[in-house]
Formats: C-alpha cells, sequence, structure tokens
C-alpha cells in the first residue's frame, strides 16, 4: 500500500512524547529501532486515512500507562529509502488525515524537508504485525 502525502507543522508534542520513558524501551523493541524523539507530520487523503483506519487489527501496539495512551503503528517506509514507522497515537489532538512517520534520525534536518514538500509512504503488508 502507499499513500502520498504532504509534509505540515505539527504540534511539536511529538518530541515530548517520544521522549517518555514508559515509550522508550517498548520503541526499541517492537520498531527494531530507537527513534528520533520527534515526528515528521504528513498530511493524506481522507480516502487514504480511511484505508489505515480499515488496517488497525494489524497494527502493532505500543503500551501507554496512567495517562499516556497506547500507541499502534505500522512499520513503513518514507519516499521508498528511509525505513521507519507510521504512529497511531490512541490520545491524540491530529485528525486522521495527519500521519505521524518516525525513524531513527531527524528527518527535516538529514533531507532537508520542509513543510509543502511531497512525500510518500509504502507499508509493506508482509510486515503487518500480527
Amino acid at each position: 500500500m502507499e499513500i502520498k502525502g504532504i509534509i505540515v507543522s505539527g504540534t511539536h508534542e511529538g518530541s515530548y512524547f517520544m521522549s517518555l520513558d514508559v515509550y522508550q524501551g517498548e520503541f526499541k523493541e517492537k520498531l527494531g529501532f530507537k527513534p528520533f524523539p520527534g515526528t515528521l507530520n504528513l498530511e493524506i487523503s481522507k480516502k487514504d486515512a480511511k484505508s489505515l483506519i480499515d488496517l488497525r487489527e494489524h497494527m502493532g501496539i505500543i503500551k501507554g500507562s496512567g495517562k499516556f495512551g497506547d500507541v499502534k503503528f505500522l512499520p513503513a517506509q518514507l519516499n521508498r529509502e528511509i525505513s521507519g514507522a507510521i504512529l497511531f497515537p490512541v490520545k491524540t489532538e491530529h485528525s486522521d488525515e495527519i500521519l505521524e512517520f518516525v525513524a531513527e534520525e531527524n528527518l527535516r534536518k538529514a533531507y532537508h524537508f520542509k513543510d509543502g514538500d511531497p512525500t510518500t509512504v509504502k507499508i509493506d503488508e508482509v510486515r503487518f504485525i500480527k
């Protein structure tokens, strides 16, 4: 499955949540890498957002605790070259049309991404979490 999106600015809260101890151990264990403490936000179409919602039973889960909710995820690639994951926090202020992509590095710096840049996210169905 491939989804086209456009890079947009987020609320800048991703770095806070990504660095919390409640998530750190599980990020490394379940994603297979320690993500950069921040997310790259992508705006996608309503149709693609609906397709992703339909995949919820295939998503992995990173458990939160207390006031910090669970985070569902799908392994993915950005622009067919950057391995990472799409995060779906159970508690979020984002609409379904905003994806939060994480990788090991600061993607805006490493790849000179800026708001408005087009992107493609590829979700490999073989890699779905059971």
